[in-house]
């Protein structure tokens, strides 16, 4: 399994049978991003809201690779108006991806409408997902954010994931503190920071994070990767 952050809080996860899920790919006009849209050619990408910095270039990648597109109704609406393949779901609930991953979405607090066309659209509300690989590993990525209950109730308690991927940016989603403060209530054995530096306004120290990660949550190692970095783990043999 790989996880490559392609900047801000766009990953695309190779899965352990080779599936690749590209989350929130804001890739073209991201100041933070390297890759080329024309190089992602994933089999499903997942859009946790509305907004341009994360929805991004979801149309041209769906449409150059034929990826199905994981959404709320709402947004999966938007894109099925635009012919392509999308998938709509809504807070609590499952889908199976090729009889290989389940992707759960979970709630964040945040606001999602589609701010990119002429007019605002609804883009029904702010999500985070659940990834159950194949193996049974589980990956968090939280959207956009800020701290609140269910991510010890639900998210750490319930779901129990392995890695996640949180918001440190401060401003528009939770910053270093409130993320640590996250990361214990989850207990994940690695925490992922994202949603930060791509602009002035969400500059963060990681090795503070990390720092107050370590001081909270003894058990969870913080993983700060740099946009075209990727973290991998290797199935035990």
């Amino acid at each position: 399994m790989k996880i490559e952050y392609l900047g801000h809080a766009a990953f695309q996860i190779t899965t352990e049978e080779g599936l690749k899920i590209l989350i929130d790919p804001f890739i073209s006009n991201n100041p933070a991003c390297t890759t080329p849209v024309e190089t992602l050619n994933p089999d499903v990408i997942l859009v946790t809201h509305g907004h341009v910095d994360h929805f991004g270039d979801t149309l041209e990648i769906a449409n150059q690779s034929q990826a199905t597109v994981i959404a709320t109704h709402e947004i999966a609406t938007f894109i099925q108006k635009q012919g392509l393949n999308s998938i709509g779901m809504n807070i609590g609930g499952t889908v199976q991806v090729n009889d290989l991953i389940s992707i759960t979405m979970t709630d964040a607090r945040h606001t999602s409408g589609i701010d990119f066309t002429e007019n605002l659209e609804e883009g029904g509300v702010a999500t985070g997902f659940i990834i159950t690989l194949e193996s049974g590993k589980k990956i968090y990525h939280a959207g956009d954010t800020g701290l609140f209950g269910d991510m010890k109730m639900v998210i750490g308690d319930i779901y129990q994931p392995d890695i996640a991927i949180l918001p440190i940016g401060d401003k528009f989603t939770m910053g270093i503190e409130t993320a640590a403060i996250a990361a214990n209530w989850i207990q994940a054995r690695i925490v992922i920071p994202m949603h930060y530096n791509t602009f002035p306004e969400i500059e963060q120290d990681t090795e503070l994070f990390a720092q107050l990660v370590e001081e909270a949550s003894p058990g969870t190692f913080t993983v700060a990767l740099h946009p075209g970095e990727d973290y991998t783990e290797e199935l035990p043999q």
